[in-house]
C-alpha cells in the first residue's frame, strides 16, 4: 500500500526543541537576540506556549496570538498580532505602525532588549486575549438566553 502523498509525517521534534534549533544555528548577534526575546516571552507569563506556523516560525499564545518573531537579514522582528490595540508607554513599537492590527519591535544590532518592558507588553496582549475571550463567552451566554426565552 503506497503512503498518502498529501500526510504529514510526524515531526520529531516538540515547538520548544525547533525554536532552540533555529536559534542555536543563527550564529550571529541575532541568535543571541532572539534567545534574550524569547526569554522574555516565556518569563512574562508561565501559561505561554510556543507554537512553531508557517513554514518555520516561532510563535507564542496564551489564550489566543500574542507575537511571531523572525531573524531577517539585519534585524529580529518581533510582531504582536494585535498590537495597535495594546499600550505601548516605553515605545518599543518601532514598526507596522501604519497598520490597523499588528505592530512590531525591529531590534538592530546593538539594540538591547528592554526585558522589563516587552514583559509589559506580552502582559497586556495576554490582558486583550482573555478580555475578547470573556466577552465572547458572555455574548454566547447572552444568546443562548434569548434563545431559549423564544421558546
Amino acid at each position: 500500500m503506497k503512503p498518502d502523498q498529501n500526510s504529514r509525517r510526524k515531526d520529531p521534534m516538540n515547538p520548544s526543541e525547533r525554536i532552540d534549533q533555529l536559534i542555536a544555528g543563527i550564529a550571529d548577534w541575532r541568535g543571541k537576540t532572539f534567545a534574550s526575546v524569547r526569554e522574555a516571552i516565556l518569563e512574562a507569563d508561565k501559561e505561554i506556549v510556543e507554537e512553531w506556523k508557517w513554514m518555520g516560525s516561532p510563535v507564542w499564545y496564551r489564550d489566543g496570538i500574542i507575537a511571531v518573531a523572525n531573524a531577517h537579514k539585519g534585524k529580529v522582528k518581533l510582531t504582536f498580532a494585535y498590537g495597535a490595540s495594546l499600550p505601548d508607554p516605553n515605545k518599543l513599537f518601532n514598526a507596522g505602525l501604519e497598520g490597523n492590527a499588528r505592530r512590531a519591535i525591529d531590534f538592530f544590532e546593538g539594540d538591547k532588549v528592554n526585558k522589563r518592558a516587552l514583559k509589559k507588553l506580552i502582559r497586556a496582549a495576554i490582558d486583550r486575549n482573555q478580555s475578547k475571550l470573556k466577552k465572547k463567552a458572555a455574548t454566547g451566554v447572552r444568546a443562548k438566553v434569548q434563545k431559549s426565552k423564544k421558546a
